[in-house]
């Protein structure tokens, strides 16, 4: 019995020597990204650091961002979660890890999970023409799908010859619905889901692609989009905080992130009430945390949730590489409804996300490693400053992927 005790006691002391060390981890790696963050400039060969060490709430101030949350994934877990700032400008209510911010293109990231868990149950095909499936709304005909039709597959990699377009609307005409949107009918202001060049011919980023996927994937499950993301991604990863449904409903706005433009004065949401997936996700980074650590668990074959390891495989597997140009000098790939960086086990999956007038944010996770991140902001530059923010994080857990 003596021995039995003295095992337990032994376990146990290796128990807390293991959360000492990643509790004196997580604040070491705090400090960092509070007090060590790096300059960064986009100069002739992309984006440039200087050895100028700043503190966050200097650069923050320097970027005009009034308010950020960021939440750090290591071993498959939200290590920590911090929120910094103000929810508006000009007021004292604090950002705080419950705070909601605007998931704007990253949006996408989890639209293409939910299409992907109706491939996988064989609802849906990759490589079938849409308008099979299709039944409220189809998209039209014209010389360019005479020649090859637009697929799931070409609408998630951006290659569906649709247009990239803004979702202006007449406000004193009513909200359009998204088949007005999909018809670019009034009183919608933006431009038709026609396809402007050959399917599968070229990669032109397209978000009203990614509203056909919404329409088709309502008229495959015979629900609103809302309630197919709030049963197949938010109800069984615990994302409490994370909708695709806007205006907010009261117990939520309180907690809402409002954002600003480049020099910092805020502004009204532009949310779309109906074109939801490309960009109407509203949630924090601890939710979406919770979803790129999923996405990571399914890719090591630890869990099905969402997608099987085969599926979460397939999403993120290279389909081709992009264009650096493109990125600022990035070299990216593109998965199903993902960008990809790095090759071989060192990859990372990200999308970032930018809505006017003026929020973005930033997931982007390593499969291999189990580590990710997720940072959020309610000012027009976020995404500079998410830059800098990266590179403490991605270097005090030595990512695999390395520095961009």
């Amino acid at each position: 019995m003596a021995r039995f005790f003295a095992f337990i006691f032994a376990l146990l002391t290796v128990a807390s020597c293991t959360v000492q060390k990643q509790d004196q981890r997580a604040v070491q790696n705090i400090r960092n990204v509070e007090n060590g963050l790096l300059e960064v400039k986009i100069g002739p060969q992309g984006l440039e650091r200087t050895q100028n060490a700043a503190t966050l709430s200097a650069r923050m101030a320097f970027y005009n961002v009034p308010g950020l949350s960021i939440a750090v994934i290591n071993d498959n877990e939200i290590e920590w979660a911090r929120g910094y700032g103000v929810l508006k400008a000009g007021t004292g209510t604090p950002v705080t890890t419950e705070s909601l911010f605007e998931a704007a293109s990253t949006s996408k990231l989890v639209t293409a999970a939910i299409a992907l868990r109706y491939v996988q149950e064989g609802a849906l095909k990759l490589d079938e023409d849409v308008n099979a499936y299709l039944k409220s709304w189809r998209i039209p005909e014209n010389e360019f799908t005479r020649e090859k039709k637009v697929t799931l597959r070409l609408l998630l990699t951006h290659q569906s010859g649709l247009p990239t377009t803004n979702f202006g609307y007449d406000a004193e005409a009513g909200i359009p619905t998204l088949i007005q949107v999909l018809n670019g009918e009034s009183p919608a202001r933006n431009r038709a889901a026609v396809a402007k060049f050959v399917p599968g011919s070229k990669w032109q980023y397209s978000n009203i692609g990614y509203d056909v996927i919404q329409q088709l994937l309502e008229d495959v499950a015979g629900k609103p989009f809302e309630h197919v993301a709030r049963e197949i991604v938010f109800e069984p990863l615990g994302m409490k905080s994370s909708t695709f449904a806007y205006p907010l409903e009261p117990a939520l706005q309180a907690r809402e992130a409002m954002p600003h433009d480049e020099t910092g004065a805020a502004g009204e949401h532009r949310m779309h009430h109906t074109a939801l997936a490309h960009g109407g996700l509203m949630t924090t980074p601890s939710d979406l945390a919770l979803f790129a650590v999923e996405l990571m668990r399914a890719y090591q074959g630890k869990s099905e949730r969402i997608l099987s390891q085969d599926m979460a495989r397939q999403m993120l597997h290279g389909e081709f590489d992009l264009d650096p140009g493109v990125f600022g000098g990035i070299a990216l790939g593109e998965g199903l409804g993902v960008f990809l960086r790095g090759k071989g086990q060192s990859f990372s999956f990200l999308h970032p996300g930018s809505n006017l007038p003026g929020t973005t944010c930033w997931l982007e996770a390593c499969p291999a490693s189990g580590q990710g991140v997720v940072i959020m902001a309610n000012g027009a530059q976020g995404e500079l400053l998410s830059f800098e923010i990266l590179s403490p994080v991605i270097s005090g857990y030595q990512w695999p992927v390395g520095q961009y």
